[in-house]
């Protein structure tokens, strides 16, 4: 966690969560259960835990003492919306979005029934961007719920990319970021899979985000789709009600 990341599509990382557990395929592979499960070996005390859920007010109000804008993932190692995370806890997250409106926040989940069922109790600051990760067809129904709530900014992250997904809803999302799994038994993306994505985001005029081919590492197969980078991002005017 910092104010800096690796990750293409954002800027900096904050975890008022760690810890997660598996709930469909795409989490076969979890990059956050394997490092965390190291930084626990390191002795790194947010880790004590290991890969179990855990809160950590005391990083709350982390992203408030950043003054330089920036794009902040939202519990890259945990999903905020989790069963076993408190929803007064979820309310003080999006409260210190809020008020951090120099920053843009990036969250992601799986749990998309759960978001569904609280988000009417949760106020949504405009600088909130909200996703749920996808990674084959038989996950759309997940973005048929984000399309549901109040977020300014609904995106989607189909990360690890697992099957072709022809008829991807798009109605009112604003970004898609696609990317292969890396590391340990990746499961390789077909090319035309993720051709079949572009084209529909294309067609619908939604920002296309292409991440990685993935591979042992995740740098290995490299960014290019078809000879070139596609690094689109929401802008104003692209943001849909």
């Amino acid at each position: 966690m910092g104010d800096r990341s690796s990750i293409e599509w954002t800027d900096a990382t904050w975890n008022p969560v760690t810890g997660c557990s598996k709930v469909s395929p795409g989490c076969q592979h979890c990059y956050a259960e394997r490092l965390a499960h190291r930084l626990k070996a390191m002795g790194v005390a947010a880790y004590r835990n290991g890969f179990e859920v855990t809160l950590h007010p005391h990083v709350l109000d982390l992203p408030l003492r950043w003054r330089r804008p920036r794009r902040v993932f939202v519990n890259s190692m945990s999903d905020l919306f989790h069963e076993d995370v408190p929803e007064d806890f979820i309310r003080s997250v999006f409260s210190v979005i809020a008020r951090a409106p120099q920053h843009v926040f990036q969250i992601l989940t799986k749990r998309a029934d759960r978001l569904v069922e609280i988000a009417h109790r949760i106020s949504w600051p405009p600088n909130a961007w909200q996703g749920v990760s996808v990674e084959s067809d038989a996950y759309t129904w997940r973005i048929e719920r984000l399309q549901q709530i109040p977020a300014t900014v609904r995106f989607l992250s189909i990360e690890p990319l697992l099957g072709p997904i022809p008829k991807l809803p798009l109605d009112g999302i604003s970004w898609v970021i696609v990317g292969g799994e890396s590391g340990y038994g990746h499961r390789p993306a077909d090319p035309e899979w993720v051709r079949m994505i572009r084209d529909q985001c294309l067609a619908a005029h939604v920002p296309f985000f292409f991440k990685q081919w993935g591979g042992r590492t995740p740098k290995a197969g490299g960014r290019l789709l078809d000879g070139r980078a596609w690094d689109q991002m929401p802008q104003p005017a692209e943001i849909r009600a």
